[in-house]
């Protein structure tokens, strides 16, 4: 492809191929003004030493103070920690306002809760394009061990099983470990089952010619919905960027229009929404055919119980 040719937006789509876990990085100077922003380019360098990078946008209003700071933290984001991504991804006047931190080395803010976290001493920049490769050199870090923020075609996501690691040889007998307390465990079954759900389901939606954060985005969007930014953002488990981005995409597809009251299904779009829940109805019905309506009332209120619990 030559240089004339080269979209951008089309090239950062495909690169959201590559799922990514999800991370917020912090510094402070020695004036105390502290910058933190999410990122998803966050890497493992070198062992000896223990070296790590991440990348900055050069327009960055945050990289005055991690170009001065002695330090900055890597906060790995867990599955639940959605919110604290979307915060440090926004514009905002105060983006600790509101969130509880405490000082890690160097007094680089760092949040609980999180998967894992790294303390890192400056250690490098790069010069990478439009944007600055930070280099640092971890000095402490702290493994939680919970399930990461995942980040994949422009949509957050969780850790599943792979289907090629988790399926049985029907040749062989169950493991005597699954006949016991793995066959009682709830939160194993479920995600098993999610996994064996998405097996056969993704590939199908996918082949509609639509990413999964624009997929998500039109089934959340009934006939005669109009959602407004705030809105989409409550309802779908993506970036604001991502939000952005998809409803331009849309746009371009002709699936979409939006104003300033909001966005809404064009007739493309109603067309298009239509044919999603059409394999979704699929999918639900082959995967249920051999339960009573009265089970899957029962299954389905479980579900909705459990969710308004969480």
């Amino acid at each position: 492809m030559s240089e004339s040719t080269f979209d951008p937006r089309a090239f950062r789509r495909a690169l959201g191929n590559f799922a990514t876990g999800v991370t917020v990085v912090t510094a402070a100077d020695a004036c105390g003004r502290k910058v933190g922003v999410t990122a998803n380019s966050f890497n493992s360098v070198s062992l000896d030493p223990p070296l790590v990078l991440w990348s900055i946008d050069k327009r960055s209003n945050s990289h005055e103070v991690f170009a001065q700071a002695s330090h900055f933290a890597v906060n790995v984001l867990a599955a639940d920690q959605i919110d604290l991504s979307n915060t440090f991804a926004r514009p905002k006047d105060d983006r600790f306002a509101e969130i509880e931190y405490e000082p890690g080395e160097g007094g680089a803010p760092v949040f609980a809760d999180c998967s894992a976290r790294f303390h890192c001493e400056h250690y490098q920049q790069v010069d990478g394009g439009d944007h600055w490769i930070m280099i640092g050199k971890v000095v402490a870090f702290d493994d939680f061990g919970r399930a990461p923020l995942l980040y994949h075609q422009g949509a957050y996501s969780m850790v599943l099983p792979h289907t090629r690691m988790t399926k049985r040889d029907d040749s062989q007998p169950p493991s005597s470990h699954f006949q016991g307390r793995l066959s009682h465990n709830l939160y194993y079954l479920m995600t098993q089952a999610v996994r064996a759900y998405q097996s056969s389901y993704q590939p199908r939606q996918l082949s509609t010619g639509l990413r999964t954060n624009e997929a998500r985005m039109l089934m959340v969007l009934e006939n005669d919905a109009r959602l407004s930014a705030s809105d989409l953002l409550r309802e779908v488990a993506m970036p604001v960027r991502e939000i952005d981005d998809a409803v331009a995409n849309l746009k371009r597809k002709g699936l979409v229009d939006d104003d300033e009251q909001g966005v809404r299904l064009t007739a493309a779009g109603v067309e298009q929404t239509e044919a999603l829940w059409a394999i979704a109805r699929e999918q639900q019905e082959k995967v249920f055919a051999a339960f009573s309506q009265d089970q899957i009332d029962t299954f389905k209120g479980v579900l909705k119980q459990l969710i308004s619990q969480c």
